[in-house]
């Protein structure tokens, strides 16, 4: 569980590294600091504008340090989400940051065991693959099978897939933003 302190860091980090890439800036310094430590998890960033999805891009596995991955995924959230428009810098200071740490990824043996609203998920088949947040069922709303069904629409599979064959893995998320400081275990 990360301190008040490291959510504070990731997302001031977040949006320093939009700012600076927006403005052709050397971005950042996100290695080992302080606060983060040498931290290492998957991790995405989710830009909303009015509370309407602004983009949202993310790096499931663990690899370099948290603070380079969050720097790498909110700059791609601006400028990458193919479902967006690249975020100007007049928008900058209207956008609210949301970053979610991703906990370990595990194979889900029976769909009976994800927890909407706790639990993430991925499907993979066919060298596609599809991951939705665990926030993502609780704003739409969704019951287990719908989140699965979408999940795997949104790795580009059948809705039914997860039915046959494709692989499904579960994680949690720590997802804090920083709207008056709010954070969320998920």
């Amino acid at each position: 569980m990360l301190t008040d302190g490291q959510r504070a860091a990731l997302l001031r980090l977040a949006r320093h590294a939009i700012a600076a890439h927006l403005a052709g800036r050397p971005l950042p310094a996100a290695g080992p600091d302080e606060a983060l430590g040498d931290l290492r998890a998957g991790a995405f960033v989710t830009l909303r504008r009015g509370g309407e999805l602004r983009g949202c891009i993310g790096a499931p596995e663990g690899g370099p340090p948290l603070g380079d991955t969050v720097v790498h995924c909110a700059i791609a959230a601006a400028t990458e989400d193919p479902r967006f428009g690249p975020v100007t810098a007049d928008e900058l200071p209207h956008l609210e940051m949301e970053v979610s740490v991703l906990g370990p990824i595990e194979p889900v043996d029976d769909p009976h065991g994800i927890e909407i609203g706790r639990h993430g998920l991925m499907a993979e088949q066919g060298g596609r693959r599809g991951l939705l947040l665990p926030q993502v069922a609780t704003e739409w709303a969704w019951d287990r099978e719908t989140f699965l069904a979408q999940t795997c629409a949104k790795a580009g599979l059948r809705p039914d897939a997860w039915r046959h064959g494709a692989r499904l893995s579960r994680f949690e998320a720590e997802v804090f933003d920083d709207r008056a400081g709010a954070a969320e275990p998920a």
